[in-house]
């Protein structure tokens, strides 16, 4: 059975975010993700996780202005010192907490824009952050993302995603597999899973199309949760969704797998 890792910028959100870890780990989680942690010292994220025995397993790299709409810098000409200045921070955070991956946002750009400009950039500054996570034995990742959440969003399909990550050749660049933004954007979520799951980093869970919990909606999860294990895939399933009612009352589809 798939390992889960509590998403604590979408869950557990009755508590302010420091008290997301221990609400994490009373509900069953050895795991956590989130967006960002730069709002906070990195020993005092640290001593969360140590008090309750939760490892963190993924973070974004600084996004830009957030509050402003920005969703990831990465692919925005003229920011490049800024997304090298992203890269270290992130790099700096994920050493200080034990986090083996970063995701690398791509960012959102116009309509009509040269979309062949910003991918160029788009791999130039892959390749840098890429060689900066190998130094420090980090995975860095790239992850699809459906444009009706984000319009104008980049990255949009596992096959571009995986098209770059060829060009690039890093072995330490990895393609994360959101099956929420997938659905939205190709659908055929088994098959992509079994020709890309050699490359993919890490693994992201929500039902569709609300975004909630993945015991609703269209997403058929429990063939998934076989395909995974039947595959081989050992890593960990982020928990980014959005509880329907209250995160622990949600949690009825974890306890039935008998991770909670």
């Amino acid at each position: 059975m798939p390992k889960f890792a509590a998403n604590l910028s979408w869950m557990f959100n009755e508590v302010p975010f420091l008290d997301r870890f221990e609400a994490a780990a009373k509900a069953g989680f050895k795991a956590v993700e989130f967006l960002f942690p730069y709002d906070f010292p990195i020993e005092e994220i640290r001593a969360r996780c140590d008090a309750n025995g939760v490892q963190i397993v993924l973070f974004n790299l600084p996004p830009g202005n957030w509050a402003g709409g920005e969703r990831g810098i990465a692919c925005l000409p003229g920011r490049e010192g800024e997304f090298r200045e992203s890269v270290a921070k992130a790099i700096a955070y994920a050493r200080g907490l034990d986090t083996p991956r970063v995701h690398a946002m791509a960012g959102v750009i116009a309509s009509g824009a040269d979309r062949a400009r910003h991918r160029s950039i788009y791999v130039e500054n892959l390749r840098h952050a890429a060689g900066e996570a190998a130094r420090h034995g980090l995975t860095l990742l790239m992850e699809p993302i459906n444009t009706r959440d984000i319009p104008g969003y980049f990255l949009n399909t596992q096959a571009e995603a995986h098209a770059i990550r060829e060009e690039i050749g890093a072995s330490n660049l990895k393609v994360q597999m959101d099956f929420y933004h997938v659905q939205i954007m190709e659908g055929d979520l088994a098959m992509k899973l079994r020709k890309y799951l050699p490359h993919v980093g890490h693994v992201q869970i929500a039902g569709v199309p609300e975004r909630n919990e993945p015991d609703t909606g269209e997403i058929n999860y429990t063939y998934l949760f076989q395909l995974l294990d039947e595959l081989g895939y050992d890593g960990w399933l982020g928990c980014e969704y959005r509880p329907a009612k209250g995160t622990v009352e949600g949690l009825g589809w974890l306890r039935s797998l008998g991770n909670a």
